[in-house]
């Protein structure tokens, strides 16, 4: 299974949907769906709302295999069943979509211009779970804010390192140092980014391969290099906070880079549409998606 997992993340036309909202970010994800605070008065329930969000989506036809060809999961959904499955299982067995597991704990505090991972408590517990539910990879995320070289070096390090620490598992790690789409100097420090990731790229051992998932780049076409180099398995581009349409038209300047969107390709789904007009919203936004993934 892994080594098919492994030729449609390598070969196969599409997208990756970024399902991994987690703790703080729960709320603002519901909110966005139409499901107040309110509505819910504990962890637990806000959790299961989000749940019946995800499987609504999950399970829509148009969610399909021919144009998604992956899905980021909280730990929280992998741990959860649709239609009576583990999630990661429903998702390759019906749709031939690929599961993956966001794995970080979110971000520490601001430091030299940027946001480490705070640490990762009980990773190879998690990553044990993941693999006796046929999760293919991880993805973990940390943030570049301003481009301070000492930052930026820090960044990459760490996630390198945790990287390696999932490949050891048998995992494929999604790498996400994210730069800040707002940042005042968004392109030099892409360029330390860049620079740092191929320095590290390098050093892996032979046979090996990540994945990364990255920023829109300012210059188009600016991580060629890394999408042909031979230990990046595909690199994927988070929307960032664009909006779709525009997340769209920077995405189809960029050759090779394909989508990982999270709130671009959830953000006109309601709680409120009927089934119909969620089916036709979801495909409308996948659709969009898929096309500028494989311009």
């Amino acid at each position: 299974m892994a080594d098919t997992m492994l030729d449609r993340i390598a070969n196969d036309a599409g997208f990756v949907a970024a399902l991994d909202q987690s703790g703080g970010s729960t709320p603002k994800a519901l909110a966005q769906y139409g499901v107040p605070e309110s509505a819910y008065d504990t962890d637990e329930r806000m959790f299961d709302l989000v749940h019946e969000m995800r499987t609504r989506i999950i399970t829509s036809r148009a969610f399909d295999g021919d144009r998604v060809l992956a899905a980021i999961l909280f730990e929280g959904t992998m741990d959860r069943e649709i239609e009576g499955r583990p999630t990661s299982r429903y998702l390759w067995d019906e749709k031939r979509i690929v599961p993956f597991v966001k794995v970080d704990k979110g971000l520490a505090d601001e430091a030299a211009g940027v946001q480490l991972m705070k640490p990762l408590s009980d990773l190879e517990g998690l990553l044990a779970r993941a693999r006796s539910l046929d999760v293919f990879g991880t993805k973990m995320r940390s943030v570049v804010k301003h481009a301070d070289p000492t930052g930026v070096a820090q960044v990459v390090e760490q996630q390198f390192e945790v990287g390696q620490r999932i490949l050891e598992a048998g995992l494929v790690p999604i790498l996400e140092p994210e730069v800040d789409i707002h940042s005042p100097g968004k392109a030099e420090a892409e360029q330390l980014l860049h620079a740092g990731i191929a320095d590290h790229l390098d050093a892996l051992p032979e046979g090996r391969q990540i994945m990364l998932k990255l920023t829109i780049p300012a210059v188009d076409g600016f991580y060629s290099d890394l999408i042909e180099h031979p230990k990046v398995l595909r690199v994927v581009a988070l929307s960032g906070g664009y909006p779709r349409e525009e997340a769209n038209e920077r995405l189809a300047r960029n050759p090779g880079l394909i989508a990982s969107f999270s709130r671009a390709l959830v953000e006109d789904l309601s709680a409120d549409q009927t089934d119909e007009r969620f089916e036709e919203v979801l495909d409308q936004a996948i659709e969009s998606i898929y096309r500028a993934s494989i311009t």
